[in-house]
Formats: structure tokens, sequence, C-alpha cells
């Protein structure tokens, strides 16, 4: 990613949780996001961001249709070699097109390369068909759960988590 990057990150993000969250988060929380204002705090992490965090981008003619963003776990009960799926979003009218497991494909890739042999990730509990789409990238609830606290609701998370050792060989 790049800090050209981040307004489209921004748009991507802001109006992928006004259509995907609909129904699960307060609306009035949703109607409130603003891609000024995501643009805004996403620059002041950018510009003060190390490489603990590492931003993806998927881009079409030049254009940002996707982001993801990987980083060490912030669980403080996880292993120094578990990271974390921060984020992964393609843009809402570019679903089912591929983008997600392209950048999906890419974060594992990064995930192994900075040595991390294990992956976890935050979903919230209602949203299915985002859980579907991590259990087919092989990510597996392991029992854990969190509420969000948004606008005085609970929000259930539930936790996923893959494995990133290479496969043993068979004997």
């Amino acid at each position: 990613m790049r800090e050209e990057d981040i307004h489209g990150v921004s748009t991507i993000r802001v109006k992928g949780w006004q259509a995907a969250y609909a129904g699960m988060v307060p609306q009035g929380y949703l109607d409130a996001l603003t891609v000024a204002e995501d643009a805004r705090l996403r620059r002041d992490m950018f510009e003060r961001a190390t490489d603990t965090v590492l931003n993806l981008v998927a881009e079409e003619d030049g254009t940002v249709v996707g982001w993801a963003a990987l980083g060490p776990s912030r669980e403080d009960d996880r292993e120094p070699s578990d990271g974390e799926l921060l984020a992964l979003y393609a843009a809402p009218d570019r679903l089912g097109t591929g983008i997600g497991r392209a950048l999906m494909r890419q974060t594992l890739t990064a995930a192994r390369e900075r040595s991390f042999q294990r992956l976890v990730l935050w979903v919230l509990a209602a949203n299915t068909s985002a859980r579907r789409f991590y259990e087919r990238a092989g990510f597996l609830p392991d029992g854990g759960s969190s509420d969000w606290p948004v606008d005085g609701v609970a929000v259930p998370e539930v936790r996923y988590v893959r494995d990133l050792a290479p496969p043993r060989p068979l004997r």
C-alpha cells in the first residue's frame, strides 16, 4: 500500500462496512462512517507506520479494489509466532470476482515469509458470508469469542485460526 492508495482503501472499508454489516451493527454507527474521516485516520496511521503491519492492496487499472492488513496477533495470550489477519476487504461491487481470494493468497504468503506459524482473525458472528469465505481459506473457529461494543450494543465476534506450518511429508 502506498500513500496514494489511502483514499481507495478508506472507500472500500467504509462502503464495505455499510454494505456487509447492515443489520449486524447499529445503523447509526454505519451511517456516521465517512470516507474522509477514515482516510484522515488511516493517513495518520500510515505516517506513524512501522514495518509491523503489512498493508496489501489489489488494483485493477490503477484503482484500488481490495485491501488486506497483516500483523502480529494483538492478543496478550498468543504466541509471538502468531500473526493476525487484521482486515481483508474487496470493494462491494467486486465481491465474488476473486479479489478476496487473491488477497488471501498474498496474505498467507506474507505471513509465512514473516515466520508466523499460525494466523488468527476476528469476524462478526452474524457475518455468515465472511465466515464461509474464511472457512474455505482453511480457517476454523477455535471457540474464542468477544463482544465488540458499538453505540451501547454488544456485537458478538468469533475468533478463527489457521495453522501455517508446512504440511509434513507422508511416509
